[in-house]
Parts: structure tokens; sequence; C-alpha cells
């Protein structure tokens, strides 16, 4: 029996669990309650596990403390839309927990970190709903607290809470009545519990993987590798923060007759005694060397004692990092912006709006917070106006404000890219920043938007009995319209949409409509809504055949 887990279980937990989501992701992104191509639950949290992994493996400590900040910082970090957010405050709680208590957890303490761990995902969502993961983990918790002196190994206590958690999945579709329409239960909840199932595979021994390696696995971290070694980020740091000054290179040749394989390793650890980043690789033929320490001398020192130094090059990056600040500091603006966005035509629009940055981001992929952070820190202003575009990616951009250092995120609550280039317009360099924040949240109020996919299963919902194939037209909240036809489903959803106060009507066609389909379909607005100025422009995003604004 099992009665407690050390921190080498709960490493192989979080393996195991992100990689049994990793195998169902698509499973969970079938599940969801809209007939949109953009089913990405199980994508984003997977891609949020993957994140925790690969921080996870940049560490060999069996330390509770070390693995469960590389969890948690991981797992923010690569924590895309709401639920790959919401499950990074889940973890996030659980090893708040566990960094604290002792060695061994029994289960009682893993009941309590569970329990913070739905506090924290709570208290990250500005209206938690009921119906979701949430309650999922909630009444998990609950049940782990109140029966955990019951049971005293974990082989009887996970396999009762995944039943616990099983009953709340059944139960979302009865607290939602979205999910009951669609007939499906939610899919944030099916993905944490193939992540708890994942927990019991560990603990039974069904299944042992030291390291995940999947392709979604390696995208996430060629991904991240590109945003976070860009060396623009070094504007960002703070001079205290570069921990060794020099970076010493050399090269150890000539070596000694009485060096030994075992001497090299040697000067490896004591070259991590000194520094980090440290490359010590060779043979008894050469050995290179690299260090980046504040004992340079110490360093060449250790290498003289196994043979002659070649080719040593000393570099102060604190001096450089001094260069390069004064240099970025004397261009720095107050206020920039960013915006997320698909298609090609779409973040042209957003650059001829003076947008400081564009990243790719929107239905079928949400950014994390960490590549939103990373984008705002490479805009050299103080304050930067971030646009989700997107309702999915507005929970996201707001804890990307305590990824940035140096800058201040002010996210603009924008749901969909007309409200985004309204936003952008209202920006004045002139104005103060609250003025610019004031006029552009007014600005959104003047938009409405409309947005025009296929179906891509057969279903009910918002009062149409919808086949895949169908077309169909939305607002940011619900499916208004529906035809066989692109155009007639355009003119159909503009009629719900306009009011009598709008006067322009854009259509953004996207990448499988032509111009002159749309130059076609922009003519029979134009009669049907004589009262407006029709207008359109190449937006070549994914998914949605029109983007539709009017004001």
């Amino acid at each position: 029996m099992q009665k407690t887990i050390n921190c080498a279980t709960f490493r192989k937990m979080v393996l195991v669990g992100a990689k049994m989501l990793d195998n169902n992701r698509a499973k969970v992104d079938a599940l969801n309650v809209f007939p949109v191509p953009d089913g990405d639950t199980g994508t984003n949290m997977s891609l949020t596990m993957q994140s925790a992994v690969k921080e996870l493996s940049n560490t060999t400590s069996n330390n509770f403390m070390e693995v469960c900040d590389c969890v948690s910082k991981g797992a923010l970090r690569g924590a895309r839309g709401n639920s790959g957010v919401i499950l990074s405050q889940i973890f996030r709680g659980i090893c708040s927990v566990l960094r604290t208590g002792k060695p061994e957890v029994d289960t009682r303490n893993f009941a309590k970190a569970l329990e913070a761990g739905t506090k924290v995902a709570y208290n990250a969502v500005a209206i938690p709903k009921e119906g979701t993961i949430l309650t999922v983990v909630r009444l998990m918790s609950e049940f782990a607290v109140k029966n955990a002196g019951k049971y005293r190994d974990y082989e009887s206590f996970l396999p009762a809470i995944i039943e616990e958690g099983d009953r709340a999945l059944a139960k979302t579709p009865e607290l939602l009545p979205v999910l009951k329409k669609a007939g499906v239960v939610d899919s944030g909840g099916v993905g944490l519990m193939t992540i708890m199932r994942g927990f019991q595979a560990a603990i039974m021994g069904d299944e042992i993987v030291s390291e995940v390696q999947t392709e979604a696995a390696k995208s996430a971290a060629q991904g991240l590798d590109a945003e976070f070694g860009d060396n623009s980020d070094i504007i960002n740091m703070d001079l205290g923060e570069i921990q060794f000054a020099y970076c010493t290179e050399f090269f150890v040749i000539n070596l000694k007759k009485s060096t030994t394989l075992a001497d090299i390793d040697k000067l490896r650890e004591n070259l991590m005694g000194i520094g980090d980043s440290v490359i010590c690789i060779g043979d008894l033929e050469m050995i290179k060397v690299h260090v980046h320490t504040n004992c340079p001398g110490v360093a060449l020192t250790y290498a003289l004692e196994l043979g002659e130094l070649d080719r040593p090059k000393i570099e102060n990056m604190l001096e450089q990092n001094r260069a390069l600040k004064a240099k970025i500091e004397a261009e720095k603006k107050e206020q920039g912006m960013l915006a997320i966005c698909t298609g090609e035509g779409i973040s042209e629009i957003f650059k001829d709006l003076f947008v400081d940055r564009v990243i790719e981001g929107g239905q079928t992929m949400n950014p994390s917070a960490s590549d939103i952070a990373t984008a705002v820190q490479k805009i050299n202003a103080d304050n930067v106006f971030v646009f989700p575009n997107n309702k999915n990616i507005i929970l996201a951009a707001e804890q990307a404000k305590a990824l940035v250092d140096n800058r201040t995120i002010h996210v603009i609550p924008t749901k969909n890219v007309p409200q985004g280039f309204a936003a952008a317009l209202a920006f004045s360099p002139e104005a103060s920043l609250e003025e610019n924040k004031t006029n552009m949240i007014h600005a959104l109020d003047n938009v409405k938007a409309g947005m025009v996919t296929h179906a891509v299963r057969t279903t009910s919902v918002n009062g149409f009995d919808i086949k895949e194939g169908d077309i169909i037209g939305l607002d940011d909240k619900k499916i208004l319209a529906k035809s066989g036809s692109i155009d007639e489903t355009v003119l159909t959803l503009l009629d719900r949409l306009k009011e009598d106060s709008h006067e322009v009507i854009t259509l953004y066609y996207g990448a499988e409509i032509t111009e002159e389909d749309a130059k076609r379909l922009t003519e029979k607005v134009s009669e049907a809504f004589p009262d407006c100025d029709v207008d359109y422009h190449n937006g070549g995003q994914p998914v949605y055949y029109y983007l539709l604004s009017l004001e």
C-alpha cells in the first residue's frame, strides 16, 4: 500500500498526466459546444502541460520546492486559452501546498493541495461559471478534503477522487444549458479528468515515462525557445538581475599526462560552483569550456591544473547590457499597442493603424500568457495596450501581466477583430494613458461584429437544426443565421446585426474567398443596405469566410 508520495512520484504523476492528455487531446477538442471548426480546449490544455514538462526537464532535483516551482512556472508560461489558464492556476495552487510541505505527502495533505488548486483557479476567473472545469475540480477537492481520513493509501484514494470527478463531469450539462443543448459534457472537465487518470496510472505503475516527446511537445518547446531566446529580451533586465558578470570561454589543450576523464568531470563540477551556463566538453585531446562567472581568474586556474589554455575570451556582460539599455531607454515611449489576430491582411491593417506589434492567435490557436508577455516585452514602451480580439484570449492576456518586467499591460477586452480596429483607431499618442484607455473602451460600444464559417458537425443549437457543411453566421454569443450559401448567410446575418445607427459596413474576406467573390458580395450588400457605405478588405483569416463590421 502506498500511503505517501514523494517528490519523485509527483514528478512522475505530472509527466504521465501530460502524456495521457496529449494522447487524448483530439477527443477533448471534439467536445467543443459550437459547431465551428475551432475546438481547441484539448490542444490548449495539452500545450499548457507540455510547457510545465519542459520547465520540469530543466531540473534533475527531487526536492519538492524546486520541482513544484518548475511545474507552476512552466504551466503559467505555457497557459493557452481560458482552459489552459485555469489549468495552470489549478497546478499553481497544488504546488503552493506541496512545495512547503514534508518530503512525504499523505492523502490529507494531497487533499489540501487539491483544495488550494481549486481556490486559486476560482480566483483567477472574474465571474466563475459553474458547469465547467471549475465545477469538476471543486467537487473533487471537496470530496478529497472530506474523505481523506477514510482513505489512507493512494491506491484507493485516487480512484475515489476520480470517481467523484466523473460524477461532477456528468452534472455539467445540467449546470450549463449550452452543454445540454449540444449533448456534450464540459471539454475542460474532460481534460482535467484525463490528467487525473494519468496521476492514477503513475501511482499504480501502469505507465512510467521519463520524458514526454510528442510532436505537440516539440512544437511547444521550439516556440518557447524562439520567443525567450530572442536577444532583444536583454533590454528588459535590471542590472542586478545579471548574477554572473563575465562570459568566459577558452580551450584546454596539450593536457597533462596525468589528466583523466574524471578530472574533466571534476572541472565541470568546479565551474558549476562558481557560475552558470556551464559547458565543459571534450576528451583527453582538447576540452571546450564556457561559463558565466564573477571569477574568471578562478575558472582559468581550475583549467590550468589539467593543461594549457588556448584562445581565452572574457566579455563583460554588465557593460554590454548598460550600453544596450542606454540606447533603448533613449528611444522608449510612454504608450504602445499589441494586437492578436490571424490573417496576413488583418495583420497589415493593424500595422497601418500604428500598432507596434502583432502576434498570431485566434479561434484555432490561442497564444499563451507567456507568448503575450514576451511580445509586450519587445515593445519599447512603459505601457502597452493589448487587444486580444477573441473572448478566449482575454484571460490569458490578463495573466500575462504577472509575467512582464518594466512594462505595464492594459488589456482592452476586444472580443473580435473589428473591435480591435476600433480600439486602435481611438488611440492618440498625444493623449494621456487614462484618456486613451477610456476612448478605446468606449469605441468598442460603437462596433458590432459578425463571423461567417461552416459547421463541422450536425447539431441543434440556438434554435437552429444545423447539418455538417451548413454555412453559419455568428456574433460573439450565438448563431444568428444559417443557409447553404455564403452570400445568403452574410446578408441574413447583417440583417440581424444592423441597427438604425449603423452607417458603415465592412467585409473582411478570408483565405478561401477570392477578391472577385468579395467584390460581388459587396455589391449585393450595398443594394440590400442602401443607407450604408459598404467596403471590403482582404483579411486572409482562416476558418471564417468573412468577418463583418458594422459601425
